[in-house]
């Protein structure tokens, strides 16, 4: 399953509702990579919580998502279900990429899930603030310019589950995941 979404959506939140209902392991991009990209970030002349430059996005972001597709391939090729946790904004745009990934996994006989944790401004900014984590300072300083950089319209290419995590959403999230493993809303 891949669980993405934008900061503050939720989807770490999601991702860990659906391996409680399942037992299956989730790979937690930050739980993953962040003492590594962080330090990387430090070593290539960055700031350690640095999100939104371009140092990260072109030569660490890359190198982060390749770790987690390569620790979530080593689940796969032993038959283990697995939970993908990240945003995965770029990958979920691009149909090439979507195809690659449903491609490899049917190879292998898996089955595949992908679910976009869908927010609104307002929610968002409430996870975020209550989480207060560094990698979100920036955010959390300039809300209304990291707004302009996300479509809130943004859908995954390929068949998708649309979880709502706004706050006040009519169905709760634990339901939203046990209607997500039934199959239902796809």
């Amino acid at each position: 399953m891949l669980v993405g979404g934008y900061a503050g959506s939720g989807k770490s939140e999601f991702a860990k509702f659906l391996g409680r209902l399942t037992g299956w392991p989730i790979l937690d991009k930050d739980s993953l990579t962040r003492p590594l990209v962080d330090q990387l970030l430090v070593a290539l002349g960055g700031m350690a919580n640095d999100r939104s430059s371009e140092l990260y996005r072109e030569k660490v972001r890359p190198l982060e998502y390749r770790c987690l597709m390569e620790a979530a391939w080593d689940n796969v090729d032993c038959g283990v279900s697995t939970i993908l946790d990240a945003p995965f904004v770029s990958e979920f745009s691009q149909s090439s990429w979507m195809q690659r990934f449903y491609n490899r996994c049917k190879s292998k006989r898996v089955s595949v899930a992908t679910i976009w944790v869908e927010c609104d401004p307002e929610s968002m900014r409430d996870y975020i603030e209550f989480r207060g984590a560094a990698r979100d300072t920036w955010k959390m300083e300039a809300w209304d310019e990291y707004l302009a950089t996300i479509d809130l319209e943004m859908r995954p290419q390929g068949p998708h589950f649309v979880v709502d995590n706004r706050l006040g959403a009519a169905i709760a999230m634990a339901d939203q995941a046990r209607d997500v493993l039934s199959g239902g809303g796809l």
